[in-house]
């Protein structure tokens, strides 16, 4: 017989041996003992929570980290670990098996009972409207809603009127945009400004006007325009529309009570210095309610030279051309023609404080919290943003 003939069959014996000792291996029972087992699971790593599920319990002792075997009924040493409590027929385990649910189940009754606007340390948000390599996704009204801190900002006397401004543009156009937590936002602001009308009596009317203009909204949302398109249970729109309705009971029914002083008052002041003080107004129905209080201010209110001032002030001269009214004696009536040309062209918006832009940073902020801007001169990229350009910041 060749080399090469037992050769081959050395390999065809030596592929059978293995084969058996393969078949048998498989057939029989691994018989591992548990404290190999043991030996193992105590070397394994500590690993936090899968993103996709629950994931194991572990447990650290001197020996290093445990798995938690809760549904197992050989638990060992670890009975202690739990205390089974049967109230009403219902097991509730209590130990560091229940951590992450009674995290999750406090976590649900704040969202669902809290009153306070979601607070966040950085008073600034970066506008993003597409996403790029660096970074993914955009930046929505609600975000910006949630991390601004309006609920701070009504406190200030140069913020309000620039708050209110902006809470009756979203009730106009973009109520159904808002999240979840945005929409709880809106009105918990919505409700301290309310409380803060009827506690300091001021500005009512501003507050009428917003929540006549959301209650409006509501309505056509709810019942003209369909169900689907406002995001939440129907049933909470329809409570939040009849607090609204409450609120308008309570500031139709506000009566201001009258300030006795025994100091110096407004009508004790000289006439020039009176009319001094009518020309800082810019709000014309601010004339038309201080000239009420008394003769002197109504006969100073009723100045033509006061009404050139507040038309020239909010429209511009090709305006007045286009409208101009003259009265019996052939005078241009300013009074009537400011009326006139309200109803035509936007007046001119005037806030004490508003948020501001940073061109550089693309990032929007309040001015005295400032941002991490790294311009050169970050005062020359600032822009101060309207309510109106705050809504258009975020239509895509």
């Amino acid at each position: 017989m060749c080399s090469v003939c037992v050769t081959c069959k050395k390999l065809q014996r030596l592929r059978a041996r293995d084969k058996s000792a393969s078949d048998r291996q498989r057939r029989e029972p691994i018989s591992l003992g548990i404290p190999d087992l043991w030996s193992r699971w105590k070397k394994m790593p500590f690993l936090g929570q899968d993103w996709r599920s629950p994931g194991w319990s572990w447990i650290k002792t001197e020996d290093g980290w445990k798995r938690f075997e809760y549904f197992n009924h050989k638990l060992g040493d670890n009975i202690n670990e739990l205390t089974l409590l049967d109230n009403d027929k219902e097991n509730v385990y209590v130990g560091d098996v229940c951590e992450v649910a009674a995290k999750k189940r406090k976590k649900d009754f704040f969202n669902n009972n809290t009153k306070s606007q979601f607070l966040f340390q950085e008073r600034w948000i970066y506008i993003q409207k597409e996403s790029t390599r660096e970074r993914h996704g955009y930046c929505t009204l609600g975000e910006a809603f949630n991390r601004l801190d309006f609920s701070s900002a009504i406190q200030d006397v140069r913020r309000f009127n620039y708050v209110v401004k902006l809470l009756q543009l979203i009730a106009k156009s973009q109520l159904t945009s808002l999240s979840g937590a945005a929409q709880k936002n809106y009105f918990n602001v919505l409700e301290k400004i309310v409380r803060k009308v009827l506690d300091d009596h001021q500005n009512p009317r501003l507050i009428k006007a917003l929540l006549n203009d959301l209650s409006s909204t509501l309505c056509i949302l709810m019942r003209e325009v369909g169900k689907s398109v406002l995001i939440g249970n129907i049933n909470i729109w329809v409570c939040r529309l009849e607090t609204i309705l409450n609120w308008q009971q309570q500031l139709n029914n506000l009566q201001i009570p009258k300030q006795v002083s025994n100091g110096m008052t407004l009508s004790d002041l000289p006439l020039h210095m009176q009319n001094n003080i009518l020309y800082k107004f810019s709000d014309a129905c601010d004339i038309i309610n201080l000239g009420q209080t008394t003769p002197t201010l109504h006969m100073l209110s009723e100045d033509w030279q006061l009404w050139k001032k507040l038309c020239q002030f909010h429209f511009a001269e090709k305006q007045f051309c286009r409208h101009l009214i003259l009265s019996e004696k052939g005078h241009v009536d300013w009074k009537l023609m400011f009326f006139t040309l309200q109803k035509y062209y936007p007046q001119k918006e005037q806030y004490g404080d508003t948020l501001q832009f940073c061109r550089h940073c693309n990032i929007l902020f309040w001015n005295d919290s400032g941002h991490p801007c790294t311009a050169n001169d970050p005062d020359s990229c600032l822009t101060p943003v309207s309510p109106q350009h705050f809504i258009d910041l975020f239509k895509f």
